[in-house]
């Protein structure tokens, strides 16, 4: 055969070799998503049967409000908001409308979203009126080039964005104004900051997610503690601390907030991951169950990498939680698995 030849056959071979890539589908990352409703003292003989299945529901609502965007080829960061979304509106869950009340018997809240790529990240603190903080969070991130904003001046940014505001009334609920005058009855806020004094219910949402692109995304929102003082701002928004998206792993957390800022938890998850090459569900039970514990805090947390791998470790007595793994599989549970 003649170098010409072999030239020839060679070049015919790249060229359907290059063909054929051409023509191949792109290969779509697994999809997956889990969310939290909060980890805490969540105790079992309170949980009425009722209540305990419209807690479900809406769980469940949650979960394919974000996976149905994800298998219709949408983002992780639309998934993790459309989920998050649901939970404020909820009345079950400390975030939106069925926040818990500060010590001086109002409701504000916080929220945070960040996104894997890039890691971009957007944040809110002391809102009053915002009807669905989460989404002000992502409008901090995608409308503004700030990533953290607080107050008075957020919710006038949200209301710029268009976004609906609400009487501070809306927010309240009848079972969280119940549980304010009883804490407030016997002082729980003088100790709110004693480990093993005073154990109290923690709230928070959450939901992490991977789409049809590998990307992570991750969303919190919360009401805070109950009887929390005056300016008191917990995990949720400190980018870091209760919240975090990275190129292939992405975390939202609940519990004792002012532990998981000291432990830089949901930051340190990932980082265990990128650093240290810990698999992320052992990355996670590391922080979860050993540093934060070790610190006099407890809570949990949810996290997700790009192949769609789903840990939901807490320390708590409890967590509201449910997933949608790769694989399709449900499961939707408050304390251990199948009680």
């Amino acid at each position: 055969m003649s170098a010409r030849t072999v030239l020839g056959v060679a070049l015919l071979t790249l060229t359907l070799a290059i063909g054929r890539a051409q023509a191949a589908p792109p290969v779509e990352a697994p999809i997956a998503i889990a969310i939290h409703g909060g980890a805490g003292t969540i105790e079992r003989a309170a949980l009425g049967p009722d209540q305990r299945k419209a807690i479900e529901v809406d769980l469940a609502r949650a979960l394919e409000a974000g996976h149905s965007i994800l298998r219709e080829g949408g983002s992780s960061l639309d998934a993790v908001t459309a989920a998050v979304v649901v939970l404020e509106d909820s009345p079950y869950f400390n975030a939106g409308k069925g926040a818990v009340f500060n010590a001086d018997g109002r409701i504000d809240l916080d929220a945070a979203v960040m996104v894997g790529s890039q890691q971009r990240a957007g944040a809110v603190a002391a809102l009053t009126r915002v009807r669905n903080p989460v989404l002000a969070a992502r409008a901090v991130m995608e409308q503004s080039p700030h990533v953290f904003m607080i107050g008075a001046g957020a919710q006038r940014f949200a209301r710029e964005q268009g976004l609906a505001m609400v009487s501070p009334s809306y927010f309240r609920t009848e079972a969280r104004w119940q549980q304010y005058l009883s804490a407030r009855q016997r002082g729980r806020e003088a100790t709110a900051l004693v480990p093993g004094v005073n154990p109290r219910p923690y709230g928070t949402v959450g939901a992490v997610a991977v789409d049809r692109q590998g990307e992570v995304a991750a969303a919190t929102s919360t009401g805070g503690m109950t009887m929390k003082r005056y300016g008191r701002v917990g995990d949720v928004p400190v980018i870091g601390a209760g919240t975090w998206a990275e190129p292939g792993c992405a975390v939202s957390a609940t519990g004792w907030g002012e532990f998981f800022i000291r432990s830089n938890a949901a930051h340190e998850i990932c980082a265990r991951v990128r650093l240290a090459g810990t698999p992320m569900p052992e990355a996670a039970s590391q922080v979860v169950e050993g540093a934060i514990p070790r610190l006099g805090g407890d809570g949990g947390v949810i996290a997700i990498d790009a192949q769609g791998n789903i840990a939901m470790p807490y320390s708590s007595a409890g967590m509201y939680r449910g997933r949608i793994s790769v694989d399709g599989a449900r499961s939707i549970a408050i304390w251990a698995e199948g009680e």
